[in-house]
């Protein structure tokens, strides 16, 4: 018998070892070409599109495309970084002022952590 030329959700999942999620988000944003099949709109894949799109994401990732991770903040810079090193992305903790930080660091106490329960 020969080879299926069209492959469902599920198989590309199988496939690409991911979640039938996360392939059918794939076809969403319209990184892998599919076709809708009958009434229902079962999704279809043709195998020779799957290869195609396994081989971009290759060729991508030979080329660095894909950031490895660590990578995004070192060499693409962070959005909240200001260009100082002073340990915080945006000018200190969430939730204390930076005064209240020293003197609780100054004080050899550890700072307050919101709300404590009763």
């Amino acid at each position: 018998m020969p080879s299926p030329r069209f492959l469902t959700l599920d198989d590309v999942a199988e496939v690409l070892n991911v979640s039938w999620s996360q392939a059918y988000a794939l076809v969403r944003r319209r990184e892998l070409i599919a076709i809708q099949i009958g009434g229902r709109g079962q999704w279809r894949v043709e195998v020779d599109e799957l290869e195609r799109f396994i081989q971009q994401k290759y060729a991508e990732a030979r080329a660095g495309a894909v950031p490895a991770p660590g990578q995004l903040t070192a060499e693409h810079g962070d959005p909240d970084d200001d260009g100082t090193d002073d340990g915080t992305d945006d000018g200190g903790p969430a939730g204390r002022s930076g005064d209240e930080s020293a003197a609780a660091a100054s004080s050899g106490r550890a700072p307050a952590r919101g709300r404590r329960r009763s």
